[in-house]
């Protein structure tokens, strides 16, 4: 075989080879650059995680919202209840 052919069909198989990793990354997880490729869809078991990792969170914050609110509540009644218990004791 002629070396000048091989070395310029290696040179032309490297360069065929690196323009479709330029426009096949998606192999990799990634997106293609715009021309070329779609939108990557997730699949549904890790869309129904990072949903429920949100409703957790959420969950979570309401929970303490409302365990904060019930403790205000108890410390209005507790101060009420003092209070009526105070002027109880001096109506006496």
């Amino acid at each position: 075989m002629n070396e000048r052919f091989f070395y310029i069909a290696s040179a032309a198989v490297a360069v065929l080879i690196i323009a479709l990793s330029l426009i096949w990354p998606q192999g990799e997880g990634r997106r293609s650059p715009p021309p070329f490729g779609h939108a990557i869809t997730e699949p549904d078991y890790y869309r129904m995680v990072r949903e429920r990792d949100i409703r957790l969170a959420k969950d979570a914050q309401d929970k303490a919202a409302q365990q904060q609110r019930d403790e205000e509540l108890h410390e209005e009644a507790d101060a009420a209840s003092a209070s009526a218990a105070a002027q109880r004791a001096a109506d006496r």
